[in-house]
């Protein structure tokens, strides 16, 4: 089932699945997608923040999930299920850059737990939800991309390569699910609070990421990737589908998106090997 569009009884809305509701980019994203019109499953812990806005009422609905509890994981997916939905868009906006250090420095539980949250339970919750999509209809899935896609992010490794992992996955999907469009999204330096893992590392641990970070967040002028280019670009990705978007690994800050005299969309429906993984040849 849907839910229903209040304005309208017998028009349901779309349904939107949100992983890490309660973070910054995710709640942002929330509330822009409420406002537009869809209604929103949102998965994360800090449900409270995700209440802060009494007016959204039945449009949004909050299932507890932590992504490094396993437990937490298979039964926030029984919840999505009893609610008996079917979803037209997967957002994951959940993730964090922990541990951060150097690979031999910390510990290897951290290690592997960073990719639980940033990789593992993002995948679990997706694969379980998956069979729930709309039918006959394309499932839009948009995952988010970090630091490290274009050279080594020093002192992230974990946050690193759980990014390259989902970069990759996107590709797979798009090449084993026909009715997908699965694309990933760099947002680039955004103000939202996983700087915070950075300041409380230190310049010990985080290295130059550290005063990098400081200066980012200290500089008022700075105004970093604001949350409506973030959501006008992932609105980009989703109108022009499949062909041009799927499987593909998006900057939000780089890429030409806003552009229509640079013809991306064209350029990318006609090269099957752009902003994809790739090892070009010498």
């Amino acid at each position: 089932m849907h839910f229903k569009d209040e304005n309208n009884e017998n028009s349901p809305s779309k349904i939107a699945l949100v992983l890490g509701v309660t973070s910054d980019i995710g709640l942002e994203l929330t509330y822009r997608l409420i406002d537009d019109g869809w209604s929103v499953i949102g998965f994360g812990r800090d449900l409270a923040r995700a209440e802060m806005k009494p007016k959204y009422g039945d449009s949004l609905k909050l299932i507890y999930c932590d992504l490094s509890d396993t437990l937490s994981v298979e039964t926030a997916l029984v919840k999505a299920r009893e609610l008996g939905i079917n979803w037209d868009l997967f957002i994951s906006a959940a993730g964090t850059m922990e541990p951060i250090g150097r690979f031999f420095d910390i510990d290897f539980k951290d290690f592997s737990k960073s990719l639980d949250i940033n990789v593992l339970g993002q995948l679990e919750i997706l694969h379980g939800v998956w069979p729930f999509r709309t039918p006959n209809v394309t499932a839009n899935i948009m995952l988010l991309a970090g630091g490290g896609t274009n050279g080594p992010f020093k002192n992230y490794a974990a946050y690193c390569i759980s990014k390259i992992a989902l970069i990759k996955m996107c590709e797979l999907i798009h090449d084993e699910a026909e009715d997908s469009n699965a694309f990933i999204i760099g947002p680039g330096y955004t103000r939202t609070r996983i700087h915070d893992e950075t300041l409380k590392a230190g310049g010990a641990l985080a290295g130059d990421s550290f005063e990098k970070t400081k200066a980012f967040l200290s500089d008022e002028t700075i105004s970093g990737t604001s949350f409506d280019d973030i959501y006008s670009h992932m609105q980009w990705c989703i109108q022009n589908g499949r062909e041009v978007s799927g499987g593909r690994n998006f900057s939000t800050v780089h890429d030409p998106w806003r552009n229509l005299d640079d013809n991306l969309a064209e350029t990318l429906s006609n090269d099957p090997d752009s902003f994809r993984l790739r090892r070009h040849p010498i």
